[in-house]
């Protein structure tokens, strides 16, 4: 039975979902990091939301544990490249909290308009403000939106509504979709020029880290308004009280902050800004949705090995992942056979896809495919940071799909460049197992299985007898025995599937065959293409 510990406070309908699929839940929150490593030592997957830290040491601390999920959207809580490098899936739901933050962020646009919280607080004070409080219509204010994803797309429909004119500043917006949504794509300093309101929707990275910064307070508007629910970190503080204070900015509203609580910030008690305690979420409706999208995606996960919203790694339904299964278990063998095999430094590797192989999604294939290829040679390497290891190696990775018609429903070939030589194996998927058909541009159909040799050598008479005689001699049962050549006298290979382990010792005695060119042992231990 696969085992889930619940770290913050997450709905019994979450429970019920783990229950219902056979997977043991339990929920122990407020744990420290120590205790935290402890519960986990026997679980295969974690839940957070956003105030359990899944850091580095707590990652690489918990060698069963195989996903982490978070019951929202921001990351932040947890370490992306500890979990990237021990091959920890990290799932979140990016579509559970949308339209309420979305909403909130809305509120607070309208509120910074209309300075709704200064009415309100001295209403109750038995004051009447009505002469001195005055504010500002949004129709046909510039709306600048700063990240367009699900909840910017969000916000601009409904600022759409309100009669906004609506611009954005996404390098990932395609131009096609702007024109959808009816708002217009535009460069950042242009956003920061021309916008009466802002508002941000965009993650918090080294790219995004103070993206307003001070330099872009002097290039807005006197009198522009400005919101973040997306992330604390986006905007300079100390320069938004700056230019508050100055009257530069009429107001802000903030949702979130460098540090949560901002307990002693200097932004406390900042005139014209609005401060909400991060409820760009806080909805009933948000928070059912996220705690169950996220026991569902886990489940999936574990019992189908479905993977969905992933934020380090590719994502695959249940239905996506038994089509791409088969293929998945083919890149296993190609790049198991191809890795040990290879003898020096990896230059390049090429993918090519044939077949109904161009139909499926590429991405986990390859990733499968590289980890495989750098296995034999590479401790840290996992399906997960696969590519990333490559590229630390300064590996190029290339893939290709060809519409051709070929001898095979479908075809993928991988070729391998070394400082020496250029490798290339095929393989296909026939009766529903992986199987190699060439090696080298030379033509072979061949079976693998746990022990495994290959050996290429001069096709001349009297090879098959002495290598035959040497596995005999050391007690060395043949399963399967395949033969391919280029021609007649030229180059051949053997690839021969055996009942047991083959020796070191052995293989050393299969090289001094005076027509051997190369002899190696294969093992594939949790026999990949079966």
């Amino acid at each position: 039975m696969y085992k889930v510990l619940i770290a913050d406070k997450l709905s019994n309908e979450a429970l019920a979902i783990f229950k219902e699929n056979g997977i043991e839940a339990i929920t122990k929150t407020d744990l420290d990091a120590k205790s935290l490593i402890k519960e986990l030592q026997d679980c295969d997957a974690l839940v957070v939301r956003s105030a359990t830290k899944a850091t580095k040491e707590v990652i690489e601390s918990c060698k069963k544990l195989k996903v982490i999920g978070r019951a929202g959207i921001g990351v932040d809580n947890v370490d992306l490249d500890a979990a990237t490098s021990n091959g920890k899936v990290v799932m979140n739901t990016p579509f559970g909290n949308s339209i309420t933050t979305a909403e909130h962020a809305i509120t607070l646009l309208l509120s910074t308009a209309r300075q709704i919280p200064y009415a309100d607080k001295t209403t109750h004070e038995g004051k009447w403000e009505k002469s001195t409080i005055k504010g500002v219509e949004v129709t046909g204010k510039i709306l600048g939106i700063i990240g367009c994803g699900n909840i910017g797309t969000i916000v601009a429909q409904r600022a759409l509504g309100l009669q906004f004119k609506v611009i954005v500043f996404d390098p990932f917006l395609q131009d096609k979709r702007a024109l959808e949504l009816g708002v217009e794509k535009v460069t950042l300093d242009d956003l920061f020029k021309r916008s009466d309101f802002i508002t941000l929707h965009t993650p918090l990275n080294e790219k995004t880290k103070n993206i307003v910064s001070k330099d872009s307070f002097k290039k807005m508007k006197k009198g522009v308004r400005i919101v973040n629910c997306a992330r604390g970190g986006l905007i300079d503080e100390a320069a938004l009280k700056e230019n508050l204070e100055s009257g530069h900015v009429a107001s802000a509203a903030l949702d979130v902050f460098v540090e949560e609580p901002p307990k002693g910030s200097p932004l406390l008690g900042t005139k014209n800004l609005i401060l909400t305690p991060h409820l760009g979420a806080s909805t009933t409706e948000a928070q059912e949705k996220v705690a169950v999208q996220i026991a569902e995606q886990i489940s999936d996960y574990l019992k189908t090995g479905a993977i969905t919203n992933a934020v380090n790694t590719f994502s695959l339904t249940a239905k996506e992942y038994q089509s791409v299964k088969p293929f998945l278990k083919l890149s296993s063998l190609l790049g198991g056979f191809a890795g040990q095999l290879t003898e020096n430094a990896i230059r390049s590797v090429q993918i090519e896809f044939e077949g109904t192989a161009t139909n499926v999604n590429s991405t986990p294939i390859t990733q499968t495919i590289i980890y495989s290829l750098l296995k034999p040679t590479t401790e840290s390497v996992n399906v997960i940071n696969s590519v990333l290891v490559a590229k630390s190696k300064s590996i190029s990775i290339s893939e290709v799909k060809h519409q051709k018609e070929n001898d095979y429903q479908s075809l993928i070939k991988l070729t391998v460049t070394t400082d020496k030589q250029t490798r290339s194996v095929s393989g296909t998927i026939f009766g529903g197992k992986a199987r190699i058909v060439e090696v080298k541009g030379i033509k072979i159909e061949a079976d693998l299985s746990e022990h495994n040799l290959y050996v290429s050598n001069q096709d001349k008479p009297g090879f098959i007898k002495d290598l035959s005689k040497i596995l005999a001699d050391n007690k060395i049962n043949i399963a399967t025995f395949h033969l391919g050549r280029l021609s007649s006298g030229g180059e051949a290979i053997a690839i021969i599937s055996t009942d047991n382990k083959i020796e070191n010792s052995v293989v050393e005695s299969i090289k001094k065959i005076p027509l051997v060119i190369q002899a190696k042992y294969i093992q594939f231990k949790d026999k990949e293409n079966e």
